[in-house]
């Protein structure tokens, strides 16, 4: 994986420091738990004080889906500590996740997020602000990276894990916008036939396009179904 990881790929098991520790394992972390790694630049970053906040005021919406969050920055666990502080008090947030300390920037350089064009006051590249969405196998679902004028959208997170998680075990795909509890579309790999074996004739609706008009198709490119797992 030249350049570091990207989609599909094992995301390593990084292995370090964090505020609380000096012997922490992602791997060991997230167990067999979905995963998101979020980078920062540095410490004491005003969007990464608001993001990290954000993240631990919304810990338990990722705590019922089974996903584990894990911050990465390029600091030592005393200033990740300090740091802890500020968020809770601009934030409220308290952060109980783990902080991942990568001062050397080793870990950065492995993982292919290093940003030569921005520097920290030594004249080190900082790291650019990307998010892994990890799979219980270790497998990257999804990667976005982010300019460090941009905040992250966690309610889009979030929207991205639900999709993830459904579409690994559903033979369906999630549209433009798509929210819960809205339809999804039939995996497109699937004939007509397979779709009726997998959701039931009726259990799926045929978009008619003008491409395949007056066509007897073996398989229709664009179909919805009802979100699976919409209780």
């Amino acid at each position: 994986m030249p350049g570091g990881p990207t989609i599909n790929d094992k995301f390593p098991d990084i292995k370090g420091e964090t505020q609380d520790t000096t012997e922490f394992s992602l791997y060991d972390y997230l167990g067999d738990s979905w995963g998101i790694v979020f980078m920062h630049p540095g410490d004491f970053t005003p969007v990464c004080t608001t993001e990290l906040g954000t993240a631990a005021l919304m810990a338990k919406d990722f705590e019922k889906r089974g996903v584990k969050l894990c911050g990465f920055s390029c600091n030592d666990g005393k200033s990740h500590k300090a740091w802890i502080e500020d968020i809770k008090t601009v934030t409220g947030g308290s952060v109980k996740f783990p902080i991942f300390c990568d001062p050397s920037r080793a870990v950065a350089a492995e993982l292919g997020i290093l940003d030569a064009t921005n520097m920290d006051a030594k004249g080190l590249p900082l790291t650019v602000r990307s998010v892994f969405i990890i799979k219980p196998d270790k497998g990257i679902a999804l990667m976005m990276t982010y300019p460090a004028s941009t905040g992250r959208s966690f309610a889009e997170i979030l929207r991205v894990v639900d999709s993830c998680q459904m579409t690994v075990k559903h033979a369906v795909a999630t549209p433009v916008n798509w929210k819960n509890g809205e339809d999804v579309l039939v995996n497109f790999p699937l004939s007509n036939a397979q779709a009726d074996e997998r959701f039931g004739k009726d259990g799926y609706k045929i978009v008619e396009v003008p491409s395949e008009k007056g066509k007897d198709l073996a398989r229709n490119y664009l179909r919805t179904t009802a979100d699976p797992m919409a209780s």
